[in-house]
């Protein structure tokens, strides 16, 4: 009678939960669109909020982040199959912890962002995409409250940028 070695069974065991665990992995786009198969026109993004260098920061940070999920492919000029415009209409700043042994000093703030988003076909017209999205960052305030929110606008930019990027290419349309 023959026995398994002892060090295989583990092995074989690993083996088997890491294919299990990569079941429902989808490489590429997960809407069923083929990579790069339609392009996108990012538009700037008008700024309605007293929050200066809004537009700007949100405009690339889209573009990057279009680039790098690989979906889509970035049109330049007026070539785009869609077009993305946008409307940033909020921007909120919100106490979230105090310090411990002050409690009217506010330590950390969460910033959020809101830009109501719409995508078109170039084409037809037909609405891709028309709803408000939301990115946050956490900042924690320095000896300059104004500096720290400038730094922090690429980081508050791009988790929108991430939402927006995540909702056209996940979507069914």
């Amino acid at each position: 009678m023959s026995r398994i070695p002892r060090v295989r069974v583990p092995l074989g065991f690993a083996a088997l939960l890491l294919l299990c665990g990569c079941a429902g992995y989808q490489l590429g786009p997960t809407n069923g669109a083929v990579a790069r198969e339609k392009s996108i026109q990012v538009v700037p993004f008008v700024n309605q909020t007293l929050e200066p260098r809004l537009s700007d920061a949100v405009t690339s940070q889209l573009r990057k982040q279009l680039q790098h999920d690989g979906t889509f492919e970035l049109a330049s000029r007026d070539n785009g199959d869609l077009i993305m415009n946008g409307v940033i209409t909020r921007y909120h700043r919100q106490d979230l912890t105090l310090l411990p042994r002050d409690l009217a000093t506010v330590r950390d703030y969460r910033i959020n962002l809101v830009a109501q988003v719409t995508v078109r076909e170039r084409s037809t017209g037909h609405i891709v995409l028309d709803q408000p999205v939301t990115g946050f960052t956490v900042i924690r305030v320095g000896s300059d409250l104004t500096s720290t929110e400038r730094q922090a606008l690429p980081l508050l930019a791009a988790d929108l940028a991430k939402n927006v990027t995540a909702l056209l290419a996940d979507g069914t349309w």
